[in-house]
């Protein structure tokens, strides 16, 4: 089977909402990723063929086609097509499966895999409150999904809650693994280990490039104080993923493109791999996706060197650490989601952008990315490191 190669991948700092990336257009703040990714890698914009955008709310500034709007705020041609997908969370990681099987069908060879989310100017549900505001249709769970699955919603935060339970995690262990996210985001920022993943954005003539939602003067007691969503409950607003504005975008390219334009590998693709299961307690997918994965691969969780397992929720990474027996120093080296940031749809690729450099900074070689998902999907990515 043909090849698919990463070239370059890199991200946005975080912005809390309502924080420094407020001030930007959607459209924009993903343009300025595309431009970073052919700027890099010094590939002719006229030679992408594709760019697969993943977006989860797309209604106000993120609707009408953000994908191709996020080329048309670019030095990108207006020759060059987009798309913009829905797989929830998972969004820009599906983009990056969708552009990684184009170039290995021989389809095409310069594919963009991107995904942008501004959680201040697009806030999430607003696809749906402002319908409902309107009077117009009854929401997005039809009668016969009602009648089949018992349930008037399906809701990640019941889903959280229901893992919390059936692995037996306590809230202070949550807590604990949200300060511990705190902490390796802090060292990892000191450190500069996001230095090259990171892109400058204008911010008022200042280059925003340290993840806003990291809090340095995190502890344990001020995370336990924070009210759990539920009377008797284990999630907060502490750990679980904040609010977050960003964009990110991956370059995957074929072996001809590769020699043709005389390119560098970083990564190559090894794994691909989506699953679905239980849309009610949702979140749990991530573990049979991963335990396929690595069948289809002819691997075991211990060839994999790192792991970006999306933290949503404590409980869900937990529940994947506890369920496959991975080694938990592994897993979010350089901190998750509840202290960077979720900026939904930009997730996927924001954490290859993670994880591919950071295999590469230590020296290590295969790496496992899977993102929980609305309705009960899961995808898993594993990369080896170039």
């Amino acid at each position: 089977m043909a090849e698919a190669y990463i070239i370059d991948a890199v991200r946005t700092a975080g912005g809390r909402r309502g924080g420094k990336l407020a001030g930007w257009h959607p459209a924009d703040l993903g343009g300025e990723v595309l431009n970073a990714l052919v700027d890099r890698t010094g590939v002719d914009p006229a030679a992408i063929e594709d760019v697969v955008v993943g977006c989860v709310t797309q209604g106000g500034e993120q609707a009408f086609q953000i994908g191709r709007n996020m080329v048309l705020a670019s030095k990108l041609p207006q020759s060059v097509p987009a798309v913009s997908i829905d797989r929830q969370c998972g969004s820009s990681q599906q983009a990056i499966q969708f552009a990684a099987q184009a170039v290995m069908s021989g389809t095409q060879d310069l594919v963009i895999a991107a995904g942008v989310e501004s959680m201040t100017r697009a806030p999430m549900f607003s696809n749906v409150a402002l319908y409902g505001k309107a009077g117009v249709g009854t929401g997005p769970v039809s009668p016969r999904i009602k009648e089949r699955f018992g349930v008037n919603e399906f809701s990640q935060f019941t889903g959280a809650e229901m893992i919390a339970k059936k692995y037996g995690f306590t809230k202070d262990e949550l807590d604990r693994f949200a300060l511990e996210s705190h902490r390796k985001a802090i060292a990892a920022t000191e450190a500069g280990a996001f230095g090259r993943e990171i892109i400058a954005i204008d911010v008022d003539g200042e280059p925003h490039v340290r993840d806003e939602g990291i809090r340095f003067d995190a502890t344990l007691e001020g995370i336990g104080s924070v009210k759990t969503l539920v009377e008797g409950g284990y999630i907060t607003a502490a750990n679980a993923s904040q609010v977050c504005d960003g964009s990110s975008g991956v370059l995957v390219a074929s072996e001809a493109a590769v020699k043709a334009h005389g390119l560098k590998p970083i990564a190559r693709i090894h794994n691909l791999t989506v699953t679905a299961g239980d849309p009610v307690i949702m979140l749990e997918e991530p573990i049979p996706a991963t335990e396929r994965a690595l069948k289809r691969a002819g691997m075991t969780i211990g060839d994999i060197d790192l792991y970006e397992v999306n933290e949503a929720f404590a409980p869900v990474p937990l529940a994947w650490l506890k369920a496959t027996g991975a080694d938990p120093a592994r897993l979010n080296v350089n901190g998750g989601a509840i202290a960077l940031g979720h900026p939904l749809g930009a997730s996927g690729t924001k954490l290859m952008a993670t994880l591919v450099h950071a295999l590469r900074a230590r020296g290590k070689r295969y790496g496992l990315q899977t993102m929980c998902e609305g309705g009960g999907i899961a995808n898993v990515t594993i990369v080896e490191a170039l």
